[in-house]
């Protein structure tokens, strides 16, 4: 079987989850842009709960382009924003450090379109990872049913239906979970920064 999604940025836990259980993923970049979803947004965890992190596109949250031409709007600092989010959130983290370099190169890299973003930061999850995962790029014609091998997932992981699509979400141990109890659901960006190496593992475990 195959999953099929939409392109989603640094996306949520459960995601990572069901890709390693199909071995294989496929984004479809020529579905209508959709406002209110994890394409242009990730969400990491703070001492006092959930932040949300949105790429700002050009054109407005209410396009209809295809995902595939939406291009990011960088007369906003964004990613400068978003990496001083992300290293208030996550610098007292066991792993931080040790991911820190590499990724803070990757939010310097000049982004024209959101499409390609999400690519960059999700082929990076993959290879910190470590896992053997398939990943694909296609287009899906508009009223043509997916393949039978599919799982079709798309607008099915979204911040709205994430808690009662998925009641029982991965659980490991988060920065401020003493203090404000565990938050489901965030970006895998929060499971890498808490378990690490460990973290292939507490997949792949679930995904059985």
């Amino acid at each position: 079987m195959k999953l099929i999604i939409e392109s989603q940025y640094f996306p949520p836990v459960t995601l990572l989850k069901k890709s390693i259980e199909l071995k294989n993923i496929n984004f479809d970049l020529y579905e209508p842009w959709r406002k209110m979803s994890f394409r242009n947004r990730c969400v990491v965890v703070g001492s006092n709960g959930p932040i949300n992190l949105s790429v700002p596109v050009l054109e407005g949250r209410e396009q209809k382009k295809p995902m595939k031409e939406v291009i990011v709007d960088n007369r906003k600092p964004w990613q400068s924003q978003h990496w001083k989010t992300i290293t208030s959130c996550y610098n007292r983290s066991p792993w931080f450090s040790f991911f820190e370099p590499e990724l803070s190169r990757l939010y310097r890299q000049p982004v024209e379109l959101l499409s390609e973003w999400n690519k960059t930061c999700f082929e990076w999850v993959i290879r910190k990872l470590g896992v053997d995962l398939d990943v694909n790029y296609f287009e899906y014609i508009p009223g043509e049913e997916p393949a039978p091998d599919l799982v079709d997932w798309r607008n099915k992981l979204t911040p709205k239906s994430l808690k009662t699509e998925f009641p029982e979400p991965l659980k490991y141990h988060q920065v401020f979970e003493e203090r404000i109890g565990f938050i489901p659901h965030v970006s895998i960006l929060d499971l890498l920064f808490c378990e690490g190496k460990n973290a292939r593992r507490i997949l792949t475990d679930a995904a059985r």
